[in-house]
């Protein structure tokens, strides 16, 4: 598996976790002090989590997780804060399974 396959996974982690977070924050706001409003918040994370689950699944498929621990990877991105305990976890048992050949400088 290529290293690329397991940084996009982690950025749109970490990007998708941040969206949910001010997501859940402008639902607040929205609802317990009827201030704001949360259209352009939620279809930005609402696209912003299409690509984390395409990713995601390509990390799963070329990692050869079983379906549970995929939906396990995948429910993370639906809990606020949990993206940010769960990409740590699974960027330490996939890095093993890269591949990626080391630069060699010739000389």
């Amino acid at each position: 598996m290529k290293s690329n396959v397991l940084s996009r996974y982690r950025v749109m982690a970490y990007v998708t976790a941040v969206w949910l977070l001010v997501f859940t924050a402008a639902i607040i706001l929205k609802y317990g002090f009827e201030t704001g409003d949360t259209m352009l918040i939620s279809q930005i994370h609402g696209v912003l989590f299409i690509i984390y689950v395409v990713f995601a699944f390509d990390l799963g498929s070329k990692a050869k997780w079983p379906f549970g621990k995929l939906l396990w990877v995948l429910a993370a991105g639906c809990i606020p804060v949990a993206s940010f305990f769960v990409e740590p976890k699974i960027t330490r048992e996939v890095r093993p399974l890269i591949t990626d050949a080391p630069a060699t400088a010739e000389a």
